[in-house]
């Protein structure tokens, strides 16, 4: 039997009381009272501290495992670097490839790697390194571009080639930036570590290098003076794991932590109202939605078309940005970042809570049902607790089961959940990534397809012509969002806080991206 989603041992309370609880917090944070045993920030030289809203996991240590979101950046642009990437007022700048180039036909692409960029053991970045690489790559899409790649030619140790078996024009967006793939790690350390080893001590060519991990405590990584681009100034990077948001604005107000990821709604105006810190909101390339994982099986509730939109006539999208993002998140009523190449923009969904209420009698349910349970990541049960408040204004009764982030990502791809899954993605691309991603049958996330939406897609890929593949994939956009296969809930703004150490945070360099990027720009007033 579904079961409604009160109970008194559930991960998150709510109510009254907890409420308050939270607004006591808050006072003990301006008091300084929480966030005490770190050394605070100003009195490590050279030392720039986040305070992390996540538990950070190995698995993001390796792009070899890079899975569909944009999480394991936030540590990647420290650790490695790509032949590709994208880089401040470039989605797609030369970085380990001093140049790309490909074929007018489309069928072979070439890098010629730049000379005398290193890994951080001090071996050259060869190419042997970049189809190691590539071959060794199993996260988001692996087999999907695999399938794609005739072969992988390197002529010389400064030159890679890659042919595919038939024009695909998103080969450089999926190699750069959708995909770890194009990300590189040393061939000949990889394979005398083994892949646990790498986890334990990974070894890259970006501009810091591993220290030490101590799970659910912090990451330390120093600066790694051979970087091509330039020696980093900030000598050393820590990341503190702060899950908990009351935590990590006390610890940024105590000078523990110079930059603090993740502060919203009330905690949020206290930061912008205390002196010496600043609110740096960034709109990011990450939708969240509401996922109906159950909408092809004919005995759930949510087969029924009528009521998964009311489920998105329900939802108070303005009320929910207003409270949680200051009104920063743009209401796009979309999975697609807006910025994104081929986006095709909706018709604004209403907040319409008695249009809801209708659809759910029709379809049967007047008054309600209990619809089992919601799973989010558990950095964002507050916008589920936000989105499940408009759910049950009209009878939509659900549990709520936040998980860690890695953990959550793995279940959502390993396709363990039922009922409604909160979802959202920060990951680089274009229309036809996150398609392909959340939508196309074979997609990392995807638990059931639309047999037109997948041919359509299968015609895109193969489109050469910019204008007719483009009217392919808004049609795509337009069907995804006359069947309701997600409720659109926002495009993030991504709020955090800074300190007054702070010369540079690096929050918006890098275009959609969330986090500090690229690290070697980011600097201290002091300069160091």
């Amino acid at each position: 039997m579904l079961s409604s989603r009160c109970d008194h041992d559930d991960p998150i309370t709510r109510g009254t009381a907890a409420r308050a609880t939270r607004r006591e917090l808050l006072g003990l944070a301006a008091l300084g009272v929480l966030a005490a045993g770190t050394k605070p920030a100003r009195a490590a030289d050279g030392r720039l501290v986040y305070a992390s809203h996540i538990s950070l996991a190995p698995t993001w240590f390796d792009p070899a495992e890079t899975p569909g979101i944009v999480t394991p950046f936030m540590l990647l642009y420290a650790l490695h670097d790509g032949l590709v990437k994208p880089m401040p007022g470039n989605p797609a700048e030369p970085c380990l490839a001093e140049s790309y180039t490909a074929s007018a036909d489309g069928l072979t692409h070439s890098f010629v790697l730049r000379a005398g960029a290193t890994f951080h053991n001090g071996a050259p970045v060869t190419a042997e390194d970049v189809k190691f690489s590539f071959e060794r790559y199993r996260g988001n899409a692996a087999r999907f571009i695999k399938e794609k790649v005739a072969a992988v030619e390197t002529p010389d140790p400064r030159r890679v080639v890659f042919r595919l078996h038939q024009p695909w024009p998103d080969f450089l967006i999926y190699y750069s930036s959708v995909t770890g793939a194009g990300w590189i790690v040393p061939k000949k350390y990889v394979e005398s570590v083994g892949e646990d080893g790498f986890k334990k001590a990974p070894v890259g060519a970006g501009p810091y290098k591993f220290v030490s991990f101590t799970p659910g405590v912090e990451l330390v990584m120093e600066a790694f003076e051979g970087y091509w681009r330039k020696a980093p100034t900030v000598k050393k990077l820590v990341w503190k794991v702060i899950p908990d948001e009351t935590t990590r604005l006390a610890a940024l107000k105590r000078g523990e932590v110079d930059l603090a990821y993740s502060i919203r709604g009330e905690l949020a105006e206290e930061l912008r109202r205390t002196p010496g810190l600043e609110l740096k909101p960034v709109v990011i390339n990450s939708p969240f939605w509401v996922y109906f994982a159950d909408q092809w099986d004919p005995k759930s509730p949510w087969h029924d078309a009528r009521v998964r939109k009311a489920v998105t006539l329900a939802l108070d999208r303005d009320g929910i940005n207003q409270a949680l993002t200051l009104g920063y998140s743009p209401i796009t009523g979309s999975i697609v970042p807006k910025d994104y190449d081929f986006y095709w923009q909706p018709p604004k969904i209403p907040h319409d809570p008695a249009a809801a209420r209708r659809l759910l009698a029709e379809a049967g349910f007047r008054g309600g049902f209990d619809a089992g349970e919601y799973y989010c990541d558990s950095s964002y049960a507050n916008l589920a607790e936000a989105a499940l408040n408009s759910l049950e204004d009209v009878g939509i009764r659900v549990k709520l089961r936040p998980i860690e982030r890695a953990a959550f990502n793995t279940g959502y791809a390993e396709k363990k959940y039922r009922n409604i899954i909160q979802g959202g993605s920060g990951a680089f691309g274009n229309a036809a990534t996150r398609m392909e991603t959340f939508v196309v049958k074979g997609g990392a996330y995807v638990y059931g397809s639309y047999p037109d939406i997948d041919e359509l897609f299968a015609h895109q890929a193969a489109e050469t012509d910019r204008a007719k593949r483009e009217a392919i994939l808004h049609r795509m956009q337009q069907l995804v969002h006359e069947r309701t296969v997600y409720a659109p809930l926002w495009q993030l703004a991504f709020l955090n806080g800074q300190g007054p150490r702070v010369g540079e945070s690096a929050f918006g360099l890098i275009g959609g991206h969330p986090y500090s990027a690229p690290y070697e720009d980011v600097r201290l007033k002091n300069g160091a």
